[in-house]
């Protein structure tokens, strides 16, 4: 069975600089945690764990994140193969995270062009 033990307030300040992404929205991903989309493409969301965000970037960013931020930035087999970087809870600057979201939102808007 998966822990599933989170608290939204974790989230908040991912959702606060995500919303004001255009075209962004409140939504609920696994097991009810929060998450920010942009129309219907997940740009982030709190883990059910309570202990992770993922976010999506692309990958040339993330091994960049993964290199320069080792305290925040890590990724799980899971992810390996996706364009999504996590980070732990409470471990980052606000000026990694709206990096980490606007590569994300970039990333999104590149897919949608293609």
């Amino acid at each position: 069975m998966k822990a599933i033990n989170f608290n939204p307030v974790d989230f908040e300040p991912v959702r606060q600089i995500a919303l004001q992404f255009p075209d962004s929205s409140d939504s609920l991903s696994h097991y009810d945690t929060p998450s920010v989309k942009i129309k219907k493409n997940l740009l982030c969301r709190l883990h059910e764990n309570g202990e992770w965000i993922a976010i999506r970037t692309d990958f040339e960013s993330r091994e960049r994140f993964l290199e320069e931020y080792p305290e925040s930035c890590f990724i799980t087999p899971h992810y390996k193969e996706y364009p999504y970087i996590c980070l732990y809870v409470n471990s980052y600057s606000k000026e990694l995270l709206k990096e980490v979201l606007e590569t994300g939102f970039n990333a999104i808007n590149e897919k949608k062009r293609k």
